[in-house]
């Protein structure tokens, strides 16, 4: 291993390409590279969308947390890519906090909604999360969540008009830059 000494977290909405750029990272860094949605379906053997259909979000949210927590326990340090939700529970953004450092992925609700609907998988294995249409749902959840977000953050980057590569080079920088440090504060409200 490259000599991480700490987790790096992405987080932001879907489409901010999470899952792309933790793989280019984690291969940059010789580091291992966690999917959190992954690990979710293969400890609950479901598709998130049948997670929210059997037990809704509440039942998603509950995985999510145990997965986190799993993920923390037994996996080496390296990169994880989180689901857009994982910050809404206080205890998750604790057990991040304390565990690594936080990279907060963002793009505009156009860019999202476009990057989203061109992913055939997304509509597979996402549910919507309101009854509203599509951007709509996007500003409504990312306006709720971007407050955890960035409490959450340690370090922004906006992902508009740039490719994965780009973006984990941006992040490789700041990484070692020495931007991440040994111990960071308690974060407070």
């Amino acid at each position: 291993m490259s000599g991480m000494n700490q987790r790096i977290y992405l987080i932001g909405y879907r489409g901010t390409g999470k899952t792309s750029v933790a793989k280019i990272l984690a291969d940059l860094l010789a580091a291992p590279c966690v999917d959190l949605d992954r690990v979710i379906e293969t400890s609950a053997a479901q598709s998130i969308r049948q997670i929210f259909e059997v037990g809704g979000e509440p039942a998603f949210r509950d995985w999510e947390s145990k997965c986190l927590e799993e993920v923390i326990r037994n996996h080496e340090v390296g990169v994880v890519a989180l689901g857009g939700g994982t910050i809404l529970r206080e205890s998750n953004r604790d057990r991040i906090r304390a565990t690594g450092a936080c990279i907060w992925l963002t793009a505009d609700v156009k860019t999202l909604a476009s990057r989203i609907q061109s992913d055939a998988d997304s509509a597979q294995t996402r549910p919507a999360l309101t009854d509203l249409s599509f951007e709509q749902e996007i500003a409504s959840v990312m306006a709720k969540r971007e407050p955890l977000y960035r409490q959450s953050a340690d370090h922004v980057v906006s992902t508009e008009d740039k490719l994965p590569p780009q973006i984990a080079g941006e992040i490789l920088e700041w990484y070692r830059q020495g931007k991440i440090a040994e111990e960071k504060p308690p974060a407070t409200d």
